[in-house]
């Protein structure tokens, strides 16, 4: 008893450390937490509890700063399926790839909805966007638009694809690269701005020099939002510390960043009415305009909601391929062994033999089975969104003999798929040969991989993505090697989980071949 008072008392501190309470407001949430398990009864048959809950903050101080870690130690105790308490709520937790492939593929329709979180909801528009939106005929009318418009624009292979922008913004981020002459740099900044160009070329029409002071500005925003989204999760779980002093500072932060974007976004849609040729749509923004004109396909569309759209494709467009690569790079680096034999001169020997002297297109794709295997490998040992947005169930359903009634939140644990021995063996090690054949092709649709989650809610961008991760990382593969300055202690590998897991800052030194 002694043992468990001296951890409460302790995990009482901690609490008040992380959110900025003092011990009155801590007690206050204890009684109102008390007359609330009175009044609502939890329901008997909801997936079971792991221990480790607290009064008012239920599971959040045990889930701690690596939450992927805590979940995937609780699914080997309690199963692929439970329930921890996220503050005065229950969530539904769904581990490996059983039970994951069951709700967002087998029965994704049940999985596919949004649950309210006030913080997220502020940055979105409150429904106004792509991602927060409950499902219903709004969210699918809008997907379907910006899908179908992404591919006139080019999110596809073949004659008319983005492939060619790609490819020749991978030829500026060479010779960016090129620049720091084989000395140690942090390539976080380049990435951003490669990818960054990219869909920015798509959505608003133009992109953006390396060297850009405003872009500069625009890239630390994006950064900021995506951090401060997680930092101030404890507001999603109670909306009143949002008016609260100091608590609210990621909030307050976050919007901030978030009106700088809005801001850049209102204007680019500005100017887009006032040169919408509407026979010849440029970008995403003229045919946001074009719909809002014609309202054909996506019911009560208006200029904000199409602003909205735009910033949820340049949020996610960006942060996702741009992460991804820096990881990518991060464990060509950490294998200095592999640079005359596994994996990066498999890669760099692939590369010459198949493409050569000139940069990689495409059509080289289905050539370069051990470039393909590492990017694979890399979204699988360090996974993007090692805990998906929040799903919310449309209807009462069944998961795994239990009852979850319609409007809980769900998570789905998807660093727990790509960790599971089962699938994996030896999950922490990084072998891209995991993802051959006997006779060394690319194994296209493995088993407990989704790297960008599925069902109804699956990235609409994962084709682009695909595309932008192979011809960037071919790309400086083919053109530099790639080493940890010298004297340099290893990197961590650990990531810091945010809105995605992020890659700690890291130098390397990029030595032309």
């Amino acid at each position: 008893m002694a043992a468990v008072a001296r951890w409460i008392a302790e995990s009482v501190q901690e609490i008040l450390q992380i959110s900025g309470l003092t011990l009155q407001a801590f007690l206050v949430l204890c009684a109102i937490f008390l007359l609330t398990c009175v009044i609502f009864k939890r329901s008997r048959n909801l997936p079971p509890y792991p221990a480790g809950r607290v009064p008012v903050l239920g599971h959040l101080l045990a889930l701690g700063r690596a939450p992927h870690l805590k979940l995937t130690a609780w699914r080997r105790q309690y199963g692929d399926v439970f329930t921890v308490r996220m503050g005065m709520e229950d969530v539904v937790v769904l581990n490996g790839y059983t039970a994951v492939k069951d709700a967002l593929v087998d029965r994704s329709e049940l999985f596919a909805s949004r649950p309210p979180n006030c913080l997220f909801d502020a940055v979105t528009g409150f429904g106004k966007d792509l991602a927060s939106v409950p499902w219903g005929a709004a969210i699918r009318q809008r997907r379907k638009f910006t899908t179908t418009a992404l591919k006139v624009l080019g999110m596809k292979v073949g004659s008319g694809g983005i492939g060619e922008k790609i490819r020749e913004e991978a030829g500026f981020l060479r010779s960016r690269v090129a620049e720091y002459e084989g000395k140690p740099f942090d390539v976080a900044y380049d990435l951003n701005v490669a990818v960054a160009n990219v869909i920015c070329s798509m959505v608003i029409g133009r992109r953006y020099d390396y060297k850009d002071e405003t872009f500069r500005e625009l890239s630390e925003a994006v950064v900021t939002v995506a951090v401060k989204l997680a930092a101030g999760q404890i507001i999603s779980f109670f909306p009143w510390l949002r008016f609260v002093p100091g608590v609210n500072r990621a909030r307050v932060e976050l919007l901030e960043q978030n009106a700088r974007l809005q801001k850049v976004l209102g204007e680019e849609l500005s100017r887009h009415r006032e040169h919408l040729d509407r026979e010849n749509p440029r970008d995403f923004l003229d045919f946001g305009l074009l719909e809002l004109e014609k309202q054909e396909k996506v019911e009560g569309l208006t200029g904000e909601i199409v602003m909205h759209m735009a910033q949820n494709l340049f949020l996610a467009g960006t942060e996702t391929a741009s992460n991804t690569l820096r990881w990518s790079l991060l464990y060509m680096v950490l294998h200095p062994t592999v640079q005359k034999n596994v994996p990066c001169a498999f890669v760099q020997e692939e590369l010459d033999a198949v493409v050569g002297a000139i940069l990689p297109t495409l059509s080289h794709r289905s050539q370069l089975p051990y470039v393909n295997a590492c990017l694979m490998e890399t979204m699988r040992i360090r996974t993007l969104l090692p805990v998906s947005l929040p799903h919310a169930t449309t209807q009462d359903v069944k998961v795994s003999g239990y009852d979850i009634p319609k409007g809980t939140q769900v998570l789905v644990n998807l660093y727990s798929i790509h960790k599971d021995p089962a699938y994996w063996p030896d999950p922490d090690r990084f072998d891209p040969e995991r993802f051959l054949d006997a006779e060394g092709n690319v194994i296209t649709k493995p088993e407990s991989f989704l790297p960008f989650s599925a069902g109804r809610r699956v990235c609409p961008g994962e084709q682009l993505a695909g595309m932008e991760l192979f011809l960037f990382f071919s790309t400086l593969l083919q053109s530099f090697t790639l080493s940890a300055p010298e004297g340099a202690p290893p990197a961590n590998t650990d990531g810091v989980f945010g809105l995605t897991l992020t890659s700690p800052p890291f130098k390397l030194c990029a030595t032309p071949r």
